[in-house]
């Protein structure tokens, strides 16, 4: 093969690795527009809401809530009601227990997910524990409350919906939060 053909075919390379990387980065912002259009993945705001101004008594929606935990997460997270009938519109409040089951304390913080995908945009946190990292002590345990409310828009053929939290450890999932030494009282798991 002749230099220029072997220079071509490198540029060429080269030029398919860098479009397959900024393919790969653009992913993940493009996946959040996809979702956002069409409704689907189930997330929730992030952000409290205010509280509903009407109440659709002329109808009843279950909310079941489940708990999961990233695996390597030495924690007890639980529900205590797995599920609840509500009227759209009517604020309710559950909450969830979490226990550290670590000698050291650690992080944990909690992202919620909405099946079906579609109503995620009815589900609305007007306080959660999932807007903030949750620091536990080892051994310690802590009550988790959620105030929310079902918009009353949610369309009429919605009759159940799953409210859906994964526990992570943040200061081992999330490279970028800073770890504390034992005197501050936070480490990592």
């Amino acid at each position: 093969m002749d230099e220029p053909k072997k220079q071509r075919s490198l540029w060429g390379l080269i030029a398919a690795a860098v479009g397959m990387f900024g393919f790969a980065f653009a992913l993940v912002p493009l996946y959040d527009v996809f979702c956002d259009i069409t409704g689907i993945n189930g997330k929730t705001a992030s952000t409290p809401t205010e509280t509903s101004e009407r109440i659709d008594t002329s109808r009843e929606v279950t909310v079941e809530f489940v708990a999961y935990i990233n695996p390597g997460v030495r924690w007890q997270f639980t529900p205590r009601v797995k599920q609840i009938k509500v009227h759209p519109g009517e604020t309710k409040i559950i909450k969830y227990d979490a226990k550290n089951l670590n000698k050291v304390a650690t992080i944990g913080q909690a992202v919620p997910s909405v099946t079906p995908g579609v109503a995620a945009k009815y589900f609305n946190k007007i306080e959660c524990f999932c807007f903030n990292h949750q620091p536990l002590g080892g051994g310690e345990n802590a009550e988790l409350p959620l105030v929310f409310y079902i918009d009353p828009d949610l369309p009429k053929e919605i009759e159940t919906l799953t409210l859906a939290y994964t526990l992570f450890n943040v200061a081992t999932d999330n490279p970028t939060v800073e770890q504390h030494s034992e005197v501050d009282n936070v480490k990592a798991l």
